[in-house]
């Protein structure tokens, strides 16, 4: 930054089935997940994002959008489940039941 403030560079990742986005983006020491988030534009690709509602995290871990950076972080916004997973893999088990006893 010209101000002389320093900068740390962290990823912002985002992905739908038919898309997936990387990007790298140079903040102020001290930056929140919700500030790299928002400098990436990442919000401005992916207009379907609401991040009152969806989970975010850095490195697979959830944390919140007030959660401060370190150079080299990656955050990751995840999209919300549209499954129960306990139903698929119910669904799974059924199908793999009769499957063996046919």
């Amino acid at each position: 930054m010209p101000d002389g403030t320093k900068t740390i560079t962290v990823g912002v990742s985002y992905a739908t089935p038919q898309r997936q986005i990387w990007l790298h983006v140079k903040v102020p020491e001290g930056s929140t997940v919700r500030d790299a988030i928002e400098a990436s534009l990442v919000l401005d690709e992916f207009p379907e994002i609401d991040l009152d509602t969806q989970k975010v995290g850095v490195f697979g871990k959830v944390v919140k959008l007030t959660q401060t950076l370190n150079d080299e972080d990656r955050v990751e916004i995840y999209r919300p489940i549209t499954a129960d997973p306990k139903a698929v893999k119910r669904k799974r088990a059924e199908t793999d039941d009769e499957a063996a006893g046919s």
